[in-house]
């Protein structure tokens, strides 16, 4: 490894691979320039292939912007011909994470809890006591389709998740990971251990292990196929659903002690940035509204919209602020079976597309039910688009009420706002931010759904006061 110059990678060839990758996260913006940052190699004097190195590399857009991504470089032979980035003096670089060779000896990096060093930074490896580290030989397979982040599974028991864009400080998902395992709250893949990066560019989380939850249920892909065969029961399930999110919102809400989980008093300022951002989104949406007939049911009533949303924010008593998931719905839960019986609540690093800062902002945890409870409005509709069933006659109410009263038994009182009626309000509010960001969405990425917010927005303006 020492004999190859990582960081001489040439710019193009690095730059047509990263932009075809599906976790890339900018597509659709200029790239003025893309180049390696730093590259630490991870085992330098290892005596046999591949030898791997982790490196930061930098995507600047014009205006000065930029993003961060973490890859895992192998030198040699490779894991295929897709995972080939590009060559340095005739030696092939490729991406590492498609070689389960160098993803075993990732493992046992974790395993042995090792630090490497580099000339500007170094790597960190922990692993927890009570999890079976991965055991040298592993099986390793990658877990699915790449989405924001590449996940990779040691013997059906672990999974690593290695988050592809990353920023200085500890990513949610680690926070959020530790301090629910170190409380023992059973309804989350276990934390395992993670690795980061220290240096003089950045601190930031480069990865985590979880345990590997077997032939679990998608929550999403439940709905569906339960909406095509037993509406009922799923409804039914979902007030066990809504029972395990207020106990995690309790959980998370239950260290005073600990400023970033310690629960916070809403400020009036803080509705009133809320409800402004919200006002200002539908202003900027329904000026850019397409003549279409699928937003027929609301064009021309922005301003009935925006009366609504000032309406609403004139709540009294708001409940408390705490971390939250960020990025609630149904396709972020497992129905797992014994031993890990029940409900398991998956990706906690909120929103990748948010600023990490924004991510780790304390919230009201309603706003995780909102989207919660737009999650079933999709599934009802995604039934009839999808699956050519269409969801029984008051299905999505049943499912939203059997959710919140799951909900409401379970979560600590003193986080919601104190009354049912300021819990809805509050609720509706959250929902109208979901729901036109979905509609914008929607409008640029999948016309056949526009439907679906728009009935919602529709639905948000009929509720009486």
């Amino acid at each position: 490894m020492a004999s190859v110059d990582l960081a001489a990678l040439d710019e193009q060839e690095l730059a047509d691979w990263l932009l075809d990758r599906r976790w890339f996260g900018s597509k659709a913006r200029d790239v003025a320039s893309i180049h390696v940052l730093d590259v630490v190699a991870l085992n330098p004097s290892a005596p046999a292939p591949p030898a791997l190195s982790a490196a930061l590399v930098e995507a600047r857009y014009p205006g000065g912007t930029h993003d961060v991504y973490q890859l895992l470089l192998g030198v040699g032979s490779n894991g295929g011909d897709d995972s080939v980035i590009g060559d340095v003096r005739g030696v092939t670089v490729y991406d590492a994470f498609a070689d389960p060779r160098a993803c075993e000896l990732l493992g046992g990096l974790l395993r042995e809890g090792a630090e490497v060093h580099g000339e500007h930074a170094r790597v960190e490896f922990h692993w927890l006591e009570g999890v079976e580290p991965p055991r040298p030989g592993a099986e390793v397979r990658p877990m699915g389709a790449e989405q924001s982040n590449t996940s990779i599974v040691f013997d059906d028991e672990l999974v690593l998740k290695a988050f592809r864009r990353v920023e200085a400080g500890d990513n949610p998902e680690l926070e959020m990971l530790r301090f629910l395992s170190e409380r023992g709250f059973a309804h989350i893949a276990e934390l395992g251990g993670w690795y980061q990066y220290e240096g003089e560019l950045m601190d930031a989380t480069f990865g985590v292990v979880q345990r590997f939850v077997p032939n679990a249920r998608d929550g999403w892909e439940l709905a569906l196929d339960e909406l095509a065969d037993d509406p009922e029961r799923f409804v039914t399930r979902l007030h066990d659903l809504g029972g395990v999110i207020g106990r995690m919102h309790t959980v998370l809400a239950s260290d005073p002690t600990d400023p970033a989980f310690a629960p916070e008093e809403p400020s009036d300022e803080s509705l009133a940035l809320l409800t402004a951002t919200i006002d200002e989104e539908i202003e900027r949406l329904f000026l850019e509204l397409p003549e279409i007939d699928a937003v027929a049911p609301i064009a021309g009533h922005a301003a009935e919209v925006r009366d609504r949303l000032q309406l609403l924010s004139h709540v009294g008593a708001r409940g408390r602020l705490i971390r939250t998931h960020g990025d609630l719905h149904l396709g972020q839960t497992i129905l797992a079976r014994p031993p890990h019986d029940g409900w398991v609540v998956l990706d906690f690093e909120g929103e990748p597309a948010r600023p990490l800062l924004e991510r780790r902002r304390k919230r009201s945890p309603l706003r995780d039910v909102a989207g919660m409870l737009r999650s079933f409005a999709y599934a009802a509709s995604a039934s009839a688009l999808q699956r050519g069933r269409p969801a029984p006659e008051g299905w999505e109410e049943r499912a939203r009420e059997s959710f919140l009263a799951g909900y409401l038994e379970a979560v600590d009182a003193a986080l919601m706002p104190p009354g049912e009626a300021p819990t809805r309000t509050m609720l509706s509010i959250f929902e109208l931010e979901k729901a036109v960001y979905e509609l914008r969405y929607e409008l640029n990425n999948r016309p056949d759904w526009v439907g679906i917010p728009v009935a919602g927005i529709v639905r948000l303006l009929e509720e009486p006061l």
